[in-house]
């Protein structure tokens, strides 16, 4: 018998009719309960879902009786009650692997736009503002030989500290629950505390994910232990950062700058202070956001989805007990 699934996110054509031969799919823009009766039908039915970027807590699992296993198109999973789904013996499957390159490759790019301020320049030539040679007002900061503080150094921290210290001969200081000897071994990385990190980083920069111990770790305290022609680098999640003490921060000349993917509210919205300020680079929280990338997520997804469905594998389970 194919298994029931909700299906709440577009998936490249060659996956979906995949999908569709395998299981019978129930296609959604919405998991909201209050979207109609046939929705809430199918939900009853539904052995798995997938998708991306909506909540899964108690009060839809309550109308998924029947729900096994949820795949996320993703590596972050905080819109989903981990604890509740573990209770109820739901296996969460997520994407960790395939776009730590990727993701890595876009936190470089802030590193390097926000310390040589490439938007900004950019900015001006386009605008026509570059009619003489530029001064010191328009001189931007060294990459190569300086210190990288890399807060969470799992894959994708690993990943960044390979190509600053490989490709820019950096200095690799890191702040973790655990040590990570390949990263000492590989990149020479010394484990430190958090407040020696941000006290001797050039460039500080948070792969961390959003828990309750993360959130908000970096506010004004951390930020007046900052150099201050220290850089604030956020790939991770927006939450891990007080907004507001890093606009001061930034604004008080605290720290020379900041490259940021990710944010307290997404999208950021249009009257953000972080908007008006020349020493911020600000990205749409593209971390994974390439064509090779995005189709690489959703079929590592699907194959989560299809392969705990039938039990022939439960790699990239978040909660392994339930299995």
């Amino acid at each position: 018998m194919p298994f029931n699934v909700i299906q709440y996110e577009d998936l490249p054509q060659d996956l979906e009719q995949r999908l569709q031969e395998q299981c019978n799919v129930t296609r959604v823009e919405s998991l909201d309960p209050g979207q109609g009766n046939q929705f809430r039908a199918a939900l009853a039915e539904a052995e798995g879902m997938i998708g991306v970027s909506q909540d899964v807590g108690p009060g839809l699992l309550d109308l998924a009786p029947k729900l096994r296993v949820a795949s996320t198109i993703s590596v972050g999973y905080d819109h989903f009650d981990v604890a509740e789904m573990t209770k109820r013996r739901i296996m969460l499957m997520h994407t960790p692997d395939v776009l730590t390159e990727t993701t890595a490759d876009m936190v470089f790019t802030l590193i390097l736009c926000a310390a040589r301020r490439a938007p900004e320049l950019h900015g001006m030539v386009k605008s026509g503002g570059w009619t003489s040679t530029i001064g010191a007002e328009h001189f931007g900061s060294d990459v190569h030989g300086k210190k990288l503080g890399i807060i969470g150094m799992g894959r994708i921290g690993s990943a960044v500290a390979r190509r600053a210290r490989h490709g820019f001969n950096m200095e690799i200081l890191y702040h973790n629950r655990t040590v990570n000897r390949e990263a000492e071994a590989l990149f020479d990385a010394r484990l430190c505390s958090l407040d020696e990190l941000l006290s001797e980083s050039d460039f500080v920069c948070l792969m961390l994910p959003l828990t309750d111990q993360t959130k908000k770790m970096i506010g004004p305290a951390e930020f007046d232990k900052m150099k201050p022609e220290a850089y604030l680098i956020n790939g991770g999640r927006g939450p891990v950062v007080d907004e507001q003490a890093l606009v001061l921060a930034l604004q008080e000349g605290k720290i020379r700058g900041a490259g940021l993917d990710v944010y307290e509210q997404e999208p950021l919205p249009a009257d953000s202070p972080l908007l008006t300020l020349a020493n911020v680079v600000t990205l749409p929280h593209i971390g994974s956001a390439t064509h090779e990338t995005r189709y690489a997520m959703a079929a590592c997804a699907l194959e989560n989805l299809l392969g705990a469905l039938s039990q022939r594998s439960t790699r990239n389970c978040v909660n392994p007990e339930v299995v």
